[in-house]
C-alpha cells in the first residue's frame, strides 16, 4: 500500500516502515558521528524503548558504547490494510541496524507493568546477558493495570486546586487560541500517580535484583520534566508533576536498594521536544514552537537522541554527573538558561495567531511531530508501494 499520514488531533493513525527506518538510521549516525562512549554501559534495559527518549537511549547505547541491548514496548503489528505504529517500525528498523553492526538486540511487545513480562525479560537477561549494567526506564502510557490487585488506572493531565487558563497552540492549523482545564478531582491524583510515578520503576528494579541480574556499579535512570512556570500549572504543579514528585521519591528509595551493589538510580529531567507523549499535552507545543525558534537561532537545539547521547556521554559516564540540589541530573540545561527562557517568556507575551509565523517554528514543530511516524524524511519516495506488514526479527524468533 501507499501510506500517507493521517492526523487525528495530537495523533498520527499511520507511520511508514521505511521512514522510520531512515529516522533510526539519522539518529544512529549522529551518535556515531560523535565517537565512542568512553567506559559506557554494556548490557542495557530499556523499558518503553520503541519511541521518543527511550527509542533514543537504546541508540545510543547500542551505537556509542556497542552496548548489547533489550528494550520493552507495547506496540501493535501492521496488517495487510493498516500499518504498524511506529515504535513498531522503529524497533524493527533499530534490531536490523544493530544485527548489522554485530550487536546483541532483543525486543520483548507486552504490557511492561504485568509481572508476566517482567518474568519474561527476567529470564532473557539471565540466559543471555547474565546481568545488566543500566536500565533505563522510559515507559508513557495512559494507563496502568496495577498486576498485584487488578485495579486499571487512569491518567489525567489536569491542574491541582484550581481551573488554568492560558495560550494553546491548535497544532493543525497553528492558530493560537485560550484553553482552559478544568481541575483535577476525586482520585485523579493517585490514578495518575499510579500510572506515571516510580511505582513500576520500583517494581521492576525490585524483579532484577531479586532475580541477580543487575551488575555491581549499575545504575538506572527514569526520565522527568520540569519546564518553564508558564507551563507549571498543567505539568511541574499539575497531576503529572505530581507523579514526577513520586518518581524522585523512588529514585531515593531505589540508591538504598542499589547501595549494596555500588550501584546508583538517578532521574534525569530532559528538554522538551515533540514527541507522541509532549504533544498531548496543552499549552507546552505552544511553548515547544516558541522554544525551538529561540534554540535553533542560538544554535544549542537538540532533539532526542542528542540529549540521550549527552546524558550517556556527559554525565552518566564520565564520572561528573553534575546533579542539582535535588540530586537530578539536568540535560535540560541548555532550555532553561537565563537568555533562552527570558526571549520565550517575552515572545509568550506577544505571541497570537497573526505573528506566531515570525515568534515560533512551527514549520519544525510539524516536521518533528511527521518524522515521528516515519514522514518527511529525505531520501524516502513516499510514492511507492510498501508493505506494512513487516516484522520485528527478535519477536519472530521468539
Amino acid at each position: 500500500m501507499i501510506i500517507a499520514p493521517k492526523i487525528r488531533g495530537f495523533i498520527c493513525t499511520t507511520a511508514h516502515p521505511e521512514g522510520c527506518a531512515a529516522h533510526v538510521a539519522e539518529q544512529i549516525a549522529v551518535v556515531k558521528s560523535r565517537g565512542p562512549i568512553t567506559n559506557g554501559p554494556q548490557r542495557v534495559l530499556v523499558i518503553g524503548s520503541s519511541t521518543g527518549y527511550g527509542l533514543s537511549s537504546r541508540i545510543a547505547a547500542a551505537f556509542g558504547s556497542n552496548a548489547a541491548t533489550i528494550g520493552v514496548f507495547f506496540e501493535r503489528p501492521g496488517e495487510a490494510d493498516r500499518t504498524a505504529t511506529a515504535g513498531w517500525y522503529n524497533t524493527r528498523a533499530f534490531e536490523k541496524e544493530a544485527a548489522a553492526a554485530g550487536l546483541y538486540a532483543r525486543s520483548f511487545n507486552g504490557d511492561a507493568f504485568s509481572d508476566e513480562v517482567k518474568t519474561e525479560v527476567v529470564a532473557a537477561i539471565k540466559a543471555d546477558l547474565g546481568q545488566v549494567d543500566l536500565v533505563v526506564y522510559s515507559l508513557a502510557s495512559p494507563r496502568r493495570t496495577d498486576p498485584k490487585s487488578g485495579e486499571v488506572y487512569k491518567s489525567v493531565l489536569k491542574p491541582v486546586g484550581a481551573s488554568y487558563t492560558n495560550k494553546n497552540l491548535n497544532t493543525g492549523t497553528g492558530v493560537v487560541n485560550e484553553i482552559t482545564i478544568e481541575p483535577a478531582e476525586g482520585d485523579d491524583i493517585r490514578q495518575t500517580i499510579a500510572v506515571m510515578g516510580g511505582e513500576d520503576w520500583e517494581l521492576w528494579t525490585d524483579a532484577l535484583l531479586e532475580a541477580g541480574v543487575m551488575a555491581a556499579g549499575v545504575q538506572t535512570v527514569a526520565y522527568s520534566y520540569i519546564g518553564p512556570e508558564v507551563t507549571w500549572p498543567i505539568y511541574k504543579n499539575g497531576t503529572i508533576g505530581k507523579a514526577k514528585e513520586d518518581l524522585e521519591r523512588v529514585q531515593r528509595a531505589l540508591d538504598v536498594k542499589l547501595a549494596p551493589l555500588g550501584g546508583k538510580a538517578w532521574v534525569s529531567v530532559n528538554k522538551a521536544l515533540v514527541t507522541q507523549a509532549s504533544s498531548a499535552i496543552p499549552v507546552v507545543p505552544l511553548y515547544i514552537s516558541l522554544l525551538y525558534k529561540v534554540m535553533k537561532a542560538e544554535g544549542t537545539h537538540e532533539d532526542c537522541i542528542e540529549q540521550m547521547d549527552r546524558l550517556l556521554r556527559e554525565r552518566l559516564y564520565n564520572g561528573d554527573p553534575q546533579p542539582d540540589a535535588a540530586g537530578r541530573i539536568r540535560v535540560d540545561d541548555w532550555e532553561m538558561t537565563p537568555q533562552v527562557q527570558a526571549l520565550v517568556g517575552q515572545r509568550w507575551s506577544e505571541v497570537n495567531t497573526e505573528n506566531f509565523p515570525q515568534l515560533g517554528d512551527f514549520e519544525g514543530y510539524q516536521s518533528s511531530f511527521l518524522r515521528l511516524f516515519g514522514f518527511g524524511l529525505t531520501g524516502v519516495d513516499y510514492s511507492a508501494e510498501t508493505d506494512p506488514a513487516v516484522g520485528i526479527p527478535s519477536l519472530e524468533l521468539a
